[in-house]
């Protein structure tokens, strides 16, 4: 039975006896349980609403999205902002993810770094954050001191302040300007928030950092038109997507994009008359 003040994210799984399942029966429960996530996310759209609001404004204004997390949901922040520079073709530096422990605890866990309710605030200073600066703290049980600690000392600084949690209730959606709750309930093994908690912190921060990119202008039609071309295939991506747009032969297409260096600088030069 789950205990009153228990979080839900650590509360006992549905599922007992693990080990004594077959490998089908481990994927299809599995299964079932991730399926649950997506309809946690869609309770969550007006809160989510609310905060790409926030965000949008804040960046067309000049100012940077920050994320902030310990362990999974700090590498999971850290994952969504390396790619938004390649997908969307903004700077380096307008989105960052910050997690506990430092560039290290990406790859290793760093013992006891998500104790620190300091150590985020030291972190985010390094940026020079300001008022015109967005962050969002991202943890699954909601009482992460890394994360809390530094949404309370934005707070103080006046600088708006998301969260991401998957308890209702948390510390977190009580600290955060902007609280975004998506409750998916017990793991499947109890307590592993790797699992549909980190897959609803993932849904989430893809609509978020998708949503505020259109918005800023970086998406045409459904087109990622200033996408980097660090790749053959990226390149192969955008020649077809100019070849489309202006009716004309691939080769011409990929010399126009290989010249000007972006779908849309392309685009806008060919029908302005500059090729």
């Amino acid at each position: 039975m789950k205990h009153p003040t228990e979080k839900t994210t650590e509360a006992d799984s549905f599922y007992d006896n693990l080990e004594q399942m077959s490998v089908s029966e481990l994927l299809r429960n599995m299964n079932r349980e991730d399926k649950t996530v997506p309809l946690a996310v869609e309770k969550a759209i007006p809160q989510i609403e609310a905060l790409v609001e926030a965000i949008a404004t804040k960046l067309n204004s000049g100012g940077r999205l920050f994320y902030i997390g310990a362990g999974t949901s700090g590498r999971l922040g850290i994952v969504d902002a390396s790619e938004c520079p390649p997908t969307y073709g903004i700077e380096q530096g307008i989105v960052i993810g910050l997690i506990a422990g430092g560039d290290k605890a990406i790859r290793k866990a760093v013992e006891f770094a998500e104790d620190d309710e300091l150590q985020a605030w030291k972190d985010l200073k390094k940026y020079r954050i300001n008022s015109k600066d967005v962050v969002i703290g991202i943890a699954a049980s909601g009482s992460t001191p890394y994360v809390i600690g530094g949404l309370k000392k934005c707070n103080e600084n006046n600088i708006v302040t998301g969260g991401i949690s998957c308890n209702a209730g948390s510390l977190l959606a009580q600290t955060a300007r902007y609280p975004v709750e998506v409750v998916v309930g017990p793991e499947f093994v109890t307590g592993s928030t790797r699992m549909k908690s980190g897959t609803a912190q993932k849904l989430v921060l893809n609509m978020i950092s998708t949503s505020v990119m259109i918005k800023l202008g970086r998406v045409k039609g459904n087109k990622m038109v200033d996408m980097q071309l660090s790749n053959n295939k990226l390149v192969d991506r955008g020649t077809n997507m100019i070849a489309r747009n202006l009716n004309i032969d691939y080769e011409l297409a990929k010399d126009l994009l290989l010249k000007n260096g972006s779908v849309r600088k392309a685009i806008e030069k060919y029908k302005t008359g500059l090729k």
